[in-house]
């Protein structure tokens, strides 16, 4: 469990010192007795299905325990019903994607069970394929799934009337979640059907239940361990065909079966930011406001699982505009189902919507950060409700102060250093403030410490950190005598970490806990004729007790009955292009936030930090390169993605508005994780533009994209 290790001040993280010495354990870490070591064997086409799987060579090999395959469908009775996902792994002999998982070799060694699994031979038989999802919008027989409702409000495609106008299309590529940690899994079956994991998950709760599903066992039995997350960014937001397999060969073998997957594998089993095309139309009256929003996007899914984010959601509400019309369609192709990454759906929507702000303001000849305060709305007219709190003006005039906005041209180009030319640039940022509903059990003790546990997660944005502060300022004990133990299924129940909530969801459990805990050492003191303000630790020992415990459920009321509860952030950003080259530089970064309370500044800055380097992949690196002709990733290693290094990352400033949020939770505080890298990018498209005069509208941008 996180312990709290030589905490100087409230400022420093209580997991930092096991994380820089090692101690933190992460799930593949962990060495069971008689561990074995699982292999994926993977398709090699990418539609079809199998018609021989020759085992035996690999079965033959030294130290192999087993081979599992659809041939030999280890039990698992979910799988065994009709209906549900059509891809259930070793359950079918179809082939959807290339990379497929369909075998697993078990052996008593990681470099035994590799080179068995390099022994497997399956045959197919081939059907066409499509992996481009350009060439699905093109193709007028290509499959097309309604995403979420069309929303309408006013005139639909009003902008096609107004004084000025600008339309555009933008793409995005495939973007793949490549954390240093692999994913994987360690599961442990016992004979009685008690099941132990370690496994890679934003959410144990999530992950105890679907095994529970898939096997037909009680909760109860499945033990998930998970503390400590090597960076999920939303692909630990499921459990994966490959966990699935893992625990089925355990419970077949009776035996603890380790699996981490290859960097390879991780481009094809555990989800991306898919590809997306988007079409914008915006329209004004001369004097800068907007009078139609028309926002179109088409987004991937596999043809096995639908797969649908919030990609057109910032277009209906982020400006005052009484026409806005969107429409968002899936498209599905042969590749593996798509997961949220950081900033989901809203990010990619961003892009493009921001992007197309700029240009509008260009049209107008107004500077784009004026253009956006004037149709700065008061109220959400999606839904027609008053903002719950909302400092974007103030945060807008914090952030052009620390860039030098001043000194931005409203001319591209009109700024030349030698061969370099500066441009600035901004963009907003914007997700749904959400709360969910979670447990915390507290165990106040005589010793003068506090222990506090609930079944959630730490991905790396703080949370223990986070829930030890909330407690330390609420009972003002001091935070190394604070224990947050957390990523333990059997703790009271927590939803998964993802969509900016935890903070906001657990905090407010932890913030009920401590009241709760309050209230009881001020009835035993009443009790004991001792004053109101007597030390904890002298009321526990005058009464005997050890310790008092208080377990406490909280969730949200109807704040979403009467308010709109979102949390912003506005991104300012200096880029340098050499006009030779065509190289792009991003010099210096502001980015500020706007989410209520700030509980625990040292890792809200960390999470805006974070997601500035996220959207400088987003910009100018990252994408996952498809052979179309094959359906496989061309770049699925390290050398050849690119993710953004220390050469690539400028100095970043970050600030906080820090004014509490009176509706949405106890402390006040709104989520900040998806914030940091929503509308980053394009933020950066519209700097390159201001120092060139070059629109660039598909992602990433590249030298020669600028020289084109």
């Amino acid at each position: 469990m996180m312990k709290n290790l030589m905490i100087k001040d409230e400022n420093d993280r209580v997991d930092g010192v096991l994380k820089v010495t090692g101690q933190a354990k992460y799930f593949a870490e962990f060495d069971l007795p008689g561990l074995t070591y699982g292999v994926l064997v993977t398709s090699t086409v990418t539609k079809g299905r199998i018609t021989s799987l020759d085992t035996k060579l690999a079965e033959k090999a030294p130290g192999v325990i087993a081979v599992l395959s659809h041939l030999n469908k280890p039990s698992a009775p979910l799988y065994e019903q009709e209906g549900g996902s059509a891809m259930k792994i070793f359950y079918t002999d179809k082939i959807f994607f290339n990379g497929q998982p369909i075998a697993i070799v078990v052996a008593n060694t990681f470099e035994r069970a590799t080179y068995a699994a390099s022994l497997v031979k399956a045959s197919y038989e081939q059907e066409t394929f499509n992996t481009d999802l350009q060439k699905a919008l093109k193709d007028a027989n290509a499959k097309k799934l309604q995403g979420q409702p069309n929303y309408k409000r006013g005139i639909e495609n009003a902008y096609q009337t107004a004084e000025i106008k600008v339309e555009a299309e933008y793409n995005l590529p495939i973007e793949t979640h490549n954390p240093m940690e692999l994913h994987g899994i360690i599961a442990d079956w016992k004979p009685n059907n008690q099941v132990t994991v370690y496994a890679k998950t934003q959410g144990v709760k999530a992950t105890q239940n679907t095994i529970a599903n898939v096997f037909k066992i009680p909760l109860g039995n499945i033990q998930v361990n998970s503390e400590f997350v090597g960076g999920g960014f939303g692909m630990g937001l499921r459990t994966w065909p490959l966990e699935i397999a893992t625990v089925m060969a355990s419970k077949h073998l009776g035996k603890p079966v380790k699996l981490v997957i290859t960097r390879m594998q991780m481009f094809t089993m555990v989800g991306n930011r898919p590809a997306a095309f988007q079409k914008v139309g915006l329209g004004a009256t001369k004097d800068g406001k907007l009078t139609g929003i028309t926002h179109a996007a088409f987004g991937e899914s596999s043809t096995y699982e639908n797969f649908t984010e919030g990609v057109v959601n910032m277009a209906k509400f982020m400006y005052q505009c009484d026409n806005v019309n969107t429409a968002y369609t899936i498209v599905p192709v042969d590749l593996g189902v798509p997961i949220w990454m950081r900033g989901p759906g809203e990010a990619t929507g961003a892009f493009a919507l921001e992007s197309a702000i700029d240009e509008l303001a260009h049209a107008l000849d107004m500077d784009p950060l004026d253009f956006r305060i004037k149709n700065d709305p008061e109220i959400d007219q999606q839904k027609n409700k008053p903002f719950s709190s909302k400092n974007i003006k103030e945060a807008y005039k914090i952030g052009a102060e620390k860039i030098g906005w001043s000194q931005r041209k409203n001319k591209p180009g009109s700024i030349i250093d030698g061969a370099w030319q500066t441009g600035y640039g901004v963009s907003v940022g914007v997700f749904n403030a959400n709360r969910g509903k979670a447990s915390v059990k507290g165990v106040l003790k005589a010793d003068g410490s506090l222990l506090l546990q609930s079944a959630t997660s730490d991905i790396g944005p703080g949370t223990g950190t986070g829930m030890t502060l909330i407690a330390h300022k609420l009972l003002n004990i001091p935070v190394e005598k604070i224990t947050f133990e957390l990523g333990d299924s059997s703790l009271p129940p927590a939803p998964s970490q993802g969509g900016s909530a935890t903070l906001s969801t657990v905090g407010s459990a932890v913030n009920d806990v401590c009241v709760a805990l309050k209230s009881t050492i001020a009835e035993l003191a009443a009790n004991s004729n001792m004053s109101a303000t007597a030390n904890f630790v002298d009321v526990l020992k005058k009464n005997n007790l050890p310790s008092i415990e208080v377990t406490k459920e909280s969730q949200a009321g109807k704040e979403r009955d009467n308010y709109s509860l979102y949390s912003f952030s506005i991104h300012f950003v200096q880029v340098k292009v050499h006009q030779l080259t065509g190289v792009v530089k991003v010099s210096k970064i502001v980015s500020v936030g706007d989410s209520g309370t700030i509980v625990s500044p040292k890792t809200a800055r960390s999470q805006m930090v974070g997601g500035a380097v996220g959207g400088i992949g987003m910009a100018l690196t990252e994408e996952s390169v498809i052979d179309h002709r094959y359906g496989r990733y061309i770049n699925n290693n390290f050398a050849d993605y690119h993710v953004p290094v220390n050469a690539d990352v400028p100095e970043i400033e970050v600030h906080f508005i820090n004014k509490p949020d009176p509706i949405i939770n106890p402390m006040g505080a709104k989520g900040m994780g998806e914030i940091a890298l929503i509308g980053f990018s394009a933020a950066v498209a519209n700097a390159v533009f201001n120092a060139t005069g070059k629109r660039i509208r598909t992602l990433p941008i590249t030298p020669d994209k600028v020289l084109a």
